[in-house]
C-alpha cells in the first residue's frame, strides 16, 4: 500500500503539492476563526485539593477563581498621598476589567515600603482569558512613576509570560547549517525544512481546532512545537538520504523515489506509530490534560510523517537528478561505504564487544544516577529570570512578607453540618475560631488571616500563609501535616469538614497523583512497543535489545536533567540557578517522546542491517554495513534534535529549560553511545540470534 501512495505522489505531485499548500492556508484561516483556547486543569478528581475547590465554587466563588498580586514598592513610603491616591485609582481601574471579581487593598509591609492589591477572578487561571491579563498589566505598568515601581505576581501572570516559545528559529537555523553539512547540497538540504515546517503549520492549526474539544495545555502547545519540528526534519531527511544513494546507485528518479518511499518510508511510519503508542500511553494517568498534550503531540507527528510519505516525493520528483543542484564543494557528498570511518568503528566494536559494550553501560548508568536526587513538584515564578515582572514581585513579597506569601493555602470549611446558617452561627463560629487556633500553633505556619464566612453562613475560608515557599519540601509537608493530624482534629465533634486547597495544595496533589502513576506507565510503554517491534524484526532478541537500550538512554536524560533542576553550576550554564523541582508530567512526556524517537534511529539502522543480512547471510558484515550506510545520515538527524531540542533552554519557562536538556541528552546519548557503541557490540555478541 505505501508502494502504491507513493508511487501515486510522485506522478501526481502537482495535484499533491496544491493539496497541501491548500491544507496549510485553510487549516491556518479555520484555526484563527474557530480555533480554541488552551486550558489545564491540575485539580486531581476526589483529592482534599477538589474537594476544597468545588466547597469554593460552590458556596465561595470570589476564591474560586485565579488570583494576582500587585505588588508595589515606594522608597517614601506607600503611605504617602500621591501613591495612595495612584494605587487607589489603579484598584478602581482593575476592578472594572472583564472576569475581575474583586481587587481589593492587601497588607503593608513593616517597612511601610511595600503594598499589595489582591486581585481575584471569576475564572480558575487555566481558563482566563489572556486579553483580561493583559489589561491587568497594561493598567499597572501605566500606574508607575520615578517613585512607585509596580510588579505582578501570581499563576496567571506566570502563564501569560510563558504563552509564547521563541526558540523554533534557532533551531530551524541551525538544522538548515546541519542539513548544508551533511547533503552538500542547498536544494537537498531545503527539502526537510519545507516538508517540516508545511506539516507542522498544518498540524499547529489542528491543535487549535482540537482545543474546542479537548483540554490542551500551553506546554502541549509549545511541546507539539518543539517535538514536531524534530521529527518533520528528521523523517524527511531520512527520505532525502535513501533518494540520493537510489539515485547514487544508476536508478531513475521514479525508482529511487519508490525505493526510498518503500524502505526509508517504512521506516519512517513504523517510527512516528511508534512515537504516537508511546505518547497514547499518558492514557494510563488519567488527567484531562495529559490527553491533551498527547493529542496534540501525535497529531503533530502523524502529520509529518504523511508529509514524508506524500508531499516529500512529490517534492522529490521535481527535483529529480537536480537533488545535488547548488552544491557547496567544500562538503564531502560521497554515500558512505567500507572506506568510512564510521565501517572502521564498527569493525573496532566488533573486535572487543564485551568490552565495549560493558564500557558504554558504566557510562550510561553514571549519568542516569543523578536522577535519585528527582523531586517532583511545580516550578514557580521564584525559578524565572529577573527579567520578568513575576519573578520580582515573588522576590519583593518573600522580602516583605516571608516566602511563604508567594503560596498561601485556602482551607475551605464545610459549616453545613455544624448547624451554619443564621440559626446556627454561634456554632460556627466557634467552629471556626478552633481552626484558626490549632491551624496557627501548627509548625510551619506564619499567619493564619481573619477568616471569611458566606452570607449564608454554611461555608468558611480561611487564608493560611506557611513560612516557606511554595516549592519547598517543608511547605508540602505541611498540608499533609494540615490535612491528617491538625484539621481532622479541629473539626472533631462539630460536624464541620474541613479540606486544604489553593494552586500550591493542588499542585502538591497533582504532583504527587502523577508520579505514581509513572513507573506504571513506562512498563505500559515499554510492552507495547516491544510488542511493536517483534512484530516488525520478528527477533525476541532485537526487540528485547532495542527496549533495554531505550531504557538505558532515557535513564541518562532523567539524571542530567535532574542534575540540572538541582541548579549549582550545571544548572547556571541553562539559566536555573536555585534548586528547583520537576513537573511530574514531564518525565512521563520525556518518556513517551524519548522511547517513540528512539526507535526512529533504532529502525532506520536495524532496517538497513536487515537488507544486508538479507542479501549477504554475515551477521558481522550486515552490521558493520548497515552501520556504515546510516551513520553520516543519524549523525546529521540527531545533530538537528539535539539543536532544536537545546534551543529551548534560552526559554523562560523553567520546564522548557528542562524539556529541552532532557531532550537533547537522550538523542545524543542515543545517537553516540548507543547507536555508535551498544548496538554494534550487542549485535556481535548475539551473532545470528538477532
Amino acid at each position: 500500500m505505501l508502494r502504491r501512495l507513493v508511487s501515486w505522489c510522485y506522478d501526481h505531485r502537482r495535484r499533491v503539492v496544491a493539496m497541501w499548500v491548500a491544507g496549510l492556508v485553510g487549516a491556518t484561516v479555520l484555526a484563527g476563526t474557530a480555533g480554541g483556547d488552551n486550558e489545564v486543569d491540575y485539580t486531581v478528581p476526589g483529592s482534599d485539593s477538589a474537594r476544597a475547590v468545588e466547597l469554593l465554587e460552590e458556596r465561595f466563588p470570589s476564591f474560586a477563581g485565579g488570583s494576582v498580586d500587585v505588588v508595589y514598592t515606594a522608597d517614601g513610603g506607600v503611605a504617602s498621598p500621591e501613591v495612595a491616591t495612584r494605587i487607589d485609582d489603579l484598584t478602581r481601574d482593575i476592578a472594572d476589567v472583564d472576569h475581575v471579581a474583586a481587587a481589593e487593598p492587601g497588607p503593608v509591609s513593616p517597612d511601610g515600603r511595600t503594598g499589595v492589591v489582591q486581585v481575584r477572578f471569576d475564572e480558575p487561571a487555566e481558563k482566563l482569558p489572556i486579553a483580561t491579563v493583559e489589561r491587568v498589566m497594561d493598567l499597572s505598568g501605566e500606574a508607575e512613576t520615578d517613585g512607585l515601581r509596580v510588579e505582578l505576581g501570581g499563576y496567571p501572570i506566570e502563564m501569560a509570560e510563558q504563552q509564547e516559545a521563541g526558540s523554533e528559529a534557532v533551531g530551524l537555523v541551525a538544522a538548515l547549517v546541519i542539513l548544508l553539512i551533511a547533503f552538500g547540497s542547498a536544494l537537498a538540504a531545503g527539502l526537510p525544512l519545507v516538508v517540516a515546517g508545511v506539516g507542522l503549520g498544518v498540524a499547529l492549526a489542528g491543535v487549535w481546532l482540537m482545543a474546542n474539544v479537548l483540554s490542551v495545555p500551553d506546554f502541549g502547545v509549545q511541546m507539539a512545537t518543539m517535538i514536531g519540528i524534530g521529527v518533520g526534519i528528521d523523517y524527511a531527511l531520512f527520505v532525502v538520504t535513501r533518494f540520493r544513494s537510489a539515485l547514487a546507485s544508476g536508478r531513475s528518479p521514479r525508482e529511487a523515489v519508490l525505493v526510498a518511499g518503500t524502505t526509508a518510508g517504512r521506516a519512517v511510519v513504523f517510527a512516528g506509530v511508534t512515537v504516537v503508542i508511546s505518547l497514547f500511553g499518558l492514557v494510563l494517568m488519567g488527567r484531562d490534560y495529559l490527553w491533551g498534550v498527547a493529542a496534540a503531540t501525535s497529531l503533530a507527528v502523524l502529520v509529518v510523517v504523511f508529509a514524508s510519505v506524500t508531499m516529500l516525493p512529490a517534492l522529490l520528483g521535481f527535483a529529480g537528478r537536480s537533488i545535488d543542484r547548488l552544491r557547496l564543494p567544500w562538503f564531502r557528498h560521497d554515500v558512505d561505504g567500507r572506506r568510512t570511518l564510521s565501517w572502521r568503528w564498527s569493525r573496532v566494536m566488533q573486535r572487543r564487544p564485551l568490552a565495549a559494550g560493558l564500557g558504554a553501560l558504566v557510562v550510561l548508568l553514571a549519568l542516569t544516577a543523578p536522577v535519585t536526587g528527582l523531586r517532583f513538584g511545580m516550578p514557580d515564578a521564584g525559578n524565572g529570570p529577573t527579567e520578568l515582572t513575576s519573578r520580582r514581585a515573588y522576590d519583593q513579597m518573600s522580602e516583605s512578607f516571608g516566602p511563604g506569601s508567594n503560596g498561601p493555602l485556602l482551607v475551605a470549611v464545610d459549616l453545613a453540618g455544624d448547624g451554619g446558617g443564621a440559626a446556627g452561627a454561634g456554632g460556627s463560629a466557634t467552629s471556626i475560631d478552633r481552626i484558626a487556633a490549632d491551624v496557627q500553633a501548627t509548625d510551619g505556619v506564619a499567619a493564619v488571616l481573619p477568616p471569611t464566612v458566606n452570607e449564608a453562613g454554611d461555608a468558611a475560608v480561611l487564608t493560611v500563609v506557611p513560612t516557606t515557599g511554595p516549592q519547598d519540601e517543608a511547605t508540602e509537608d505541611l498540608v499533609h501535616t494540615l490535612r491528617d493530624d491538625v484539621l481532622p482534629g479541629a473539626v472533631a465533634g462539630t460536624g464541620a469538614d474541613a479540606s486544604v486547597g489553593g494552586t500550591t495544595a493542588t499542585f502538591i496533589d497533582d504532583s504527587e497523583h502523577t508520579g505514581s502513576r509513572l513507573p506504571v506507565f513506562i512498563a505500559g510503554v515499554v510492552v507495547l512497543s516491544f510488542l511493536l517491534l517483534m512484530s516488525v524484526f520478528r527477533s525476541l532478541a532485537v526487540a528485547l535489545k532495542a527496549a533495554v537500550m531505550n531504557l538505558l538512554s532515557i535513564g541518562a536524560a532523567y539524571g542530567v536533567m535532574s542534575l540540572a533542576a538541582g541548579g549549582g553550576w550545571f544548572g547556571e550554564l541553562i539559566g536555573i540557578s536555585e534548586a528547583t523541582p520537576v513537573p511530574a508530567w514531564l518525565p512521563m512526556m520525556m518518556f513517551a517522546v524519548l522511547f517513540g524517537l528512539s526507535m526512529d534511529y533504532e529502525v532506520f539502522l536495524l532496517s538497513r542491517v536487515r537488507e544486508e543480512y538479507v542479501r549477504t547471510g554475515d551477521n558481522r558484515s550486515a552490521v558493520a554495513d548497515g552501520l556504515a550506510s546510516t551513520a553520516r545520515v543519524i549523525t546529521a538527524a540527531a545533530a538537528i534534535m539535539v539543536t532544536v531540542f537545546g534551543a529551548f533552554v534560552m526559554e523562560d519557562a523553567v520546564f522548557l529549560k528542562l524539556a529541552g536538556i532532557g531532550l537533547a541528552t537522550a538523542v545524543f546519548v542515543d545517537a553516540t553511545v548507543v547507536r555508535m557503541v551498544l548496538v554494534p557490540a550487542t549485535m556481535e555478541l548475539l551473532g545470528d540470534r538477532n
